[in-house]
């Protein structure tokens, strides 16, 4: 294999690629990209057997081929080189030489054939979404998945897709988010997936929130996004996510409206004084006040007071305060409504007048 290729054509596609090599690995070939030259492109690939990120560009083609090399030493190397620089990429044996200017790189490679190839999408069902609506479904959910949760199944993001539109959940036990996007799709059944941790999150960091359109293909046991000349394939968590709808409260009967903006602002605040550990906070609803009260181990308090439309009895109730300026931070419109009963049962947020979005916080005991 032998290529050239300027610096600000192959940057932006390896930066994709590199993104999904995990720093340590079981195999070292998964510390490597796969690097093919043929038909006047250059597909790149990378791969933590979990999750595939595989992205093309147009390159000068000296000689088709393929080869492999280490990805965080490339990504470092063209980082480093200067705007506008050349680089020719060549694969001799067990060595991959890049020359850019006057100079000269020589770097490791494994054999192709070591390489793991992905598990292809059989028998999916094909999905049409633009990519900014793509993006704001996991910009309103993704921040209540589990990380490292024993339920693996939490460890990722639900979503349920039918004619009538996409819902997405994510929860961690502590917390649920909830969105739906009504359009109309060509599904002939409904279907239901968890996408993992990391899946979301690599789309999250590389769609943005433009009309493109983005094409999913939904398996069995796969999932692949296709966006242009980049496809992501992941692996799908095999699990049976939570019956998600028995925890959403309904019927609550004290209903409280506060300036969104002014309440993340005071929740920031009064969370430098919090517990650094259990990070709680006392939240007191009163006719037409709300009150914040957060302590630590030192002796520490903050109080803020804030406006707040609401006439019914005092209520207080205990939050993370991470939770709640999480979801603050996803709310629709500048003010936000909070439903609830008491200080021991679950309380459900949303923005005034956005019924597609649901937010669900479970108390904390201070």
């Amino acid at each position: 294999m032998d290529v050239k290729i300027s610096r600000e054509q192959l940057l932006p596609v390896l930066s994709r690629v590199v993104a999904v090599v995990e720093r340590r690995q079981t195999l070292p070939i998964l510390g490597n990209l796969l690097f093919r030259a043929q038909d006047g492109g250059l597909t790149i690939v990378g791969t933590d057997m979990e999750i595939e990120m595989r992205s093309r560009c147009a390159a000068d083609v000296v000689e088709e081929g393929e080869g492999t090399v280490a990805a965080r030493k490339l990504g470092d190397i063209c980082r480093s080189l200067v705007e506008g620089s050349e680089i020719r990429l060549k694969m001799t044996g067990a060595r991959c030489i890049l020359t850019a200017g006057r100079g000269r790189y020589v770097l490791g490679a494994l054999p192709t054939q070591d390489f793991p190839v992905f598990e292809t999408v059989s028998s999916g069902v094909m999905i049409d979404l633009e990519e900014g609506v793509l993006k704001r479904i996991f910009e309103k959910t993704a921040f209540a998945m589990a990380q490292q949760d024993v339920r693996y199944y939490l460890n990722g993001l639900l979503l349920e897709f039918d004619g009538s539109g996409v819902r997405a959940v994510a929860t961690d036990g502590h917390r649920l988010a909830c969105y739906v996007h009504a359009c109309a799709l060509a599904v002939p059944k409904s279907r239901a997936v968890i996408l993992p941790f990391k899946t979301v999150n690599e789309l999250r960091r590389q769609l943005s929130f433009g009309s493109t359109i983005v094409h999913i293909e939904v398996g069995e046991r796969m999932v692949r996004f296709v966006l242009g000349d980049t496809v992501c394939s992941s692996k799908l968590v095999d699990g049976r996510y939570p019956e998600y709808g028995r925890v959403i409260p309904a019927g609550l009967s004290k209903v409280a409206v506060a300036n969104r903006e002014v309440l993340r602002r005071a929740l920031s605040r009064t969370a430098i004084l919090s517990n650094e550990k259990y990070r709680g906070l006392r939240v007191s609803f009163e006719t037409g006040v709300l009150r914040l009260v957060a302590h630590n181990p030192e002796q520490e308090e903050a109080v803020e007071e804030m406006e707040l439309e609401y006439s019914g009895e005092p209520t207080i109730i205990g939050f993370n305060v991470a939770y709640l300026a999480d979801l603050l931070g996803a709310v629709d419109g500048d003010e936000v409504q909070v439903h609830f009963d008491d200080g021991n049962s679950s309380s459900l947020w949303r923005g005034v007048g956005a019924v597609d979005e649901t937010y669900v916080v479970m108390p904390m005991r201070l």
